[in-house]
């Protein structure tokens, strides 16, 4: 063999070699990628497990504090709904201890003998009985003749023939009851048909002439 044969056999060898040394470099720079790759990846499962883990365990926790204050609010509405029961029955009976003394001064009035006055009897249990509306804030409703006609608190029984202006009130038939700005009871009202005429008609001085 000659000895530029041999040479180029060395040559040959040596380019194998560098070429099987990238190769096995590229490979391991290749493993290493993936298994950087892969690690990154199962760090990223990890977070979102526990991030998952994180939510669920939150979610568990609203739910148990919802169904506290669920409960807590139908306890307080049960509490109140107790309480409100027991205001207007203590309310009620303030008021009947108030009107069964009104009762008994009637009765004390109807228990005078036939011919005896009971006006001022009467009169004095009208200023109890009023004194106990105005304590529980109720006041009358009497409009005056010539109100103007206030369909939210008075209620029209019949037109009739008044000098009052027309359509205003001409008489009260029946007062009415409110509390605030509440109507109770509306007053029972005549209202005036605009005639000038009230119904009482003056005798004419016409036969007294001598």
């Amino acid at each position: 063999m000659s000895e530029n044969a041999g040479t180029e056999q060395d040559t040959e060898r040596e380019a194998d070699g560098d070429e099987q040394d990238e190769r096995s470099e590229l490979v391991a720079r290749v493993a290493a990628h993936d298994e950087e790759l892969a690690t990154a990846v199962e760090d990223r499962i990890t977070e979102a497990e526990t991030a998952a883990d994180d939510a669920r365990e939150r979610a568990e926790e609203l739910e148990s504090s919802l169904a506290r204050t669920r409960a807590d609010f139908e306890n307080y509405k049960d509490r109140a709904e107790k309480r409100r029961e027991q205001a207007a029955t203590r309310a009620t009976a303030d008021l009947v201890e108030k009107l069964t003394d009104v009762r008994n001064n009637l009765l004390r009035a109807l228990d005078q003998e036939a011919d005896a006055d009971i006006r001022p009897g009467v009169e004095s249990t009208l200023e109890t009985f009023d004194r106990v509306l105005e304590e529980e804030g109720v006041t009358p409703i009497e409009p005056e003749p010539g109100t103007e006609v206030d369909p939210e608190r008075h209620e029209v029984m019949v037109r009739v023939a008044s000098p009052e202006p027309e359509d205003t009130v001409a008489e009260v038939y029946d007062p009415g009851y409110e509390t605030d700005d509440t109507v109770i009871e509306a007053a029972k009202v005549t209202v005036s048909d605009g005639s000038g005429d009230d119904g009482d008609s003056e005798e004419s001085d016409g036969g007294d002439s001598e």
